[in-house]
């Protein structure tokens, strides 16, 4: 039944006791998923796509190895996870008027699911591909200077070319993630140094 990690993900037992927590998880999925479209993804397309379908390969698996039965929180929980890590430092708004850094919501949220009624163990896993992915793309290669395992592929940037002239919102990551992303999307490019004049030691 191949159809079953798909339907796995947009499944959600709606009743009395769950019918909140399921509206809770999809004002997280619109709000910060939105604001990574509009902002660090912004004009990227295709990045974003890569993003989501390699968050959602890790949940399969992890589900499969799990034998869990719904996918929806972990992988609201993944994109979640990836725009507080891209906005660590934004203060941001909470349940009763709480505010934190934005590195700390997916955790502060975690513990709220769990107290109206959700389970720690999806909050968990959404967290730990959401970190993978971040840690991954930008974390390793970019802040410490390590080999460079996710790209984008090919096909997904001629299904969904980037666009030109769009304008950055929340999400926004530092100036040499911004660089790097850039030079991935454009092609290798041959790094030349600055080299030496004969006779320099």
């Amino acid at each position: 039944q191949i159809w079953r990690p798909i339907t796995a993900t947009f499944f959600f037992p709606v009743g009395p006791g769950t019918g909140f927590l399921y509206l809770v998880n999809l004002y997280f999925l619109y709000q910060y998923s939105s604001r990574l479209e509009t902002g660090a993804f912004d004009g990227r397309p295709a990045d974003y796509m890569f993003m989501l379908l390699f968050n959602w390969i890790c949940i399969v698996i992890t589900g499969l190895a799990m034998d869990m039965q719904l996918l929806m929180i972990p992988l609201i929980m993944s994109v979640l996870y990836v725009w507080a890590q891209l906005n660590r430092d934004m203060i941001v708004s909470f349940w009763f008027g709480t505010r934190f850094k934005a590195c700390y919501l997916p955790w502060v949220i975690l513990g709220f699911n769990y107290i109206i009624g959700g389970s720690v163990i999806n909050e968990l896993i959404g967290n730990l591909v959401g970190h993978l992915y971040f840690f991954l793309m930008f974390k390793y290669p970019m802040d410490l200077g390590g080999r460079n395992f996710l790209s984008t592929p090919q096909f997904l940037y001629r299904w969904l070319p980037n666009r030109r002239g769009g304008i950055s919102g929340f999400g926004v990551p530092p100036a040499s993630m911004r660089r790097a992303a850039e030079d991935q999307q454009g092609g290798a490019r041959h790094n030349w140094g600055q080299g030496f004049r004969l006779g320099d030691q």
